[in-house]
């Protein structure tokens, strides 16, 4: 594809969505580990002491990138078998029914142990979306951008990531300025719950995306792979 076949309307459409999208994704991915660190430790594993409940929530927060790579796989075949558009909604819905969930999970001390079990299969659902929006946004962006300039425009769905880590990062720095009863009471659901908002925006974009011109192409004659 060469610069006078880009599509500048599709070309802002997809840098927006790839961008935008990754920023507000892994906000959702980023908000967990600072959580795990400082709020789940206590609220999902207080029976395993203090060190205990630490060392149990950061092991569920390493689940999430055991995940990751299994979201790409996943994902990845979707996307050559459906589209590269479908992949990019699936992931930021995933990724959003995932953080909204966590942000409505019964503690230890109101269910037991049934909040952990969620918390962790939560993580997972999150990680299989994390791993594919780098995969996703990357591809989609590549297809659409000029030739000359590919590299440039691939590196956006980045760039988007670390913002998104950020506005996670920022977000936390003002919940630590909380009482840390009202921390725990309730304050630490709401970035998670507030994420959903932020995933709409996100889903909105990508639902105003057009498919990328290759994979068209592919529709077109009939060479989308079976497997």
């Amino acid at each position: 594809m060469d610069g006078a076949a880009v599509d500048p309307d599709q070309l802002r459409r997809a840098t927006l969505a790839s961008s935008v999208g990754s920023a507000l994704e892994y906000y959702d991915f980023y908000i967990y580990g600072l959580a795990s660190a400082l709020i789940f430790g206590p609220l999902f594993f207080s029976p395993l002491g203090e060190s205990g409940a630490v060392i149990a929530s950061f092991a569920t927060y390493g689940v999430g990138f055991a995940a990751r790579p299994f979201g790409g796989v996943v994902f990845g075949y979707i996307g050559d078998r459906f589209g590269r558009k479908m992949v990019l909604i699936l992931t930021i819905g995933l990724m959003g029914m995932a953080s909204f969930a966590i942000g409505l999970l019964p503690t230890f001390e109101q269910a037991g142990m049934v909040g952990a079990v969620l918390l962790v299969a939560l993580r997972i659902l999150q990680g299989l979306g994390a791993g594919a929006e780098q995969a996703g946004a990357t591809t989609l962006i590549s297809e659409v951008a000029p030739r000359r300039r590919r590299g440039f425009f691939a590196a956006l769905p980045f760039v988007g990531i670390q913002l998104g880590t950020l506005l996670g990062a920022g977000t936390f720095a003002l919940m630590a300025l909380a009482d840390k009863q009202v921390l725990q009471g309730w304050l630490w659901r709401v970035p998670f719950l507030a994420s959903v908002i932020l995933i709409a925006i996100a889903v909105f974009i990508r639902l105003r995306l057009k498919e990328t011109p290759v994979f068209q192409e592919l529709e077109k004659h009939k060479a989308v792979v079976k497997n």
